[in-house]
């Protein structure tokens, strides 16, 4: 017990301590270190790669997918302009009057408005009599007729610009 009073028990006492100290430090590094390199791999794969490397490869990747996405969507556009030129041709406003042209045959007479988006197509009217019936083609440009409508024509072009229903005229 005499040589731990001394200064170089002292000392030596101290050494032993800075020593234990030492190893815990290096014990805990390690830990440490292991778990960086174990999320590293995560993040690297298998390893071959330094980060620097890695970070290029990804940013590669990352550039093509933008590419590809971008291509993509240059593709849904080109398909969604044909679509849209060919819904414009479509018809868009439709209508059905039923009507008594001559007073006796029971509403059986009818007008047919069939109009795009551009408000141009076709009435169509059949007239309808006990004995005959006929038929009657009208074309429609820009909500303006080609030729005079008559007044079952023209309300089925209205009630087509205002939802389509059909109506019966009295």
């Amino acid at each position: 017990m005499d040589n731990l009073s001394s200064t170089a028990g002292i000392v030596a006492v101290a050494a032993g301590a800075v020593a234990v100290i030492a190893l815990g430090s290096s014990l805990g590094l390690a830990l440490a270190l292991r778990r960086v390199r174990s999320a590293q791999r995560v993040v690297l794969g298998d390893g071959r790669q330094d980060l620097v490397a890695h970070a290029a490869t990804l940013q590669g990747s990352f550039q093509a997918l933008t590419e590809y996405v971008q291509d993509a969507a240059n593709r849904l556009d080109a398909r969604m302009s044909q679509a849209e030129h060919r819904l414009d041709g479509a018809v868009a406003y439709r209508a059905l009057v039923r009507y008594d042209a001559y007073g006796d045959s029971g509403r059986q007479s009818t007008s047919i408005a069939l109009l795009d988006a551009t408000r141009s197509g076709i009435v169509l009217s059949s007239i309808i009599h006990r004995d005959q019936a006929r038929l009657y083609v009208k074309q429609v440009h820009q909500g303006q007729p080609e030729l005079e409508l008559s007044p079952e024509e023209d309300e089925a072009i209205r009630i087509a610009f205002e939802g389509g229903d059909a109506r019966v005229a009295l």
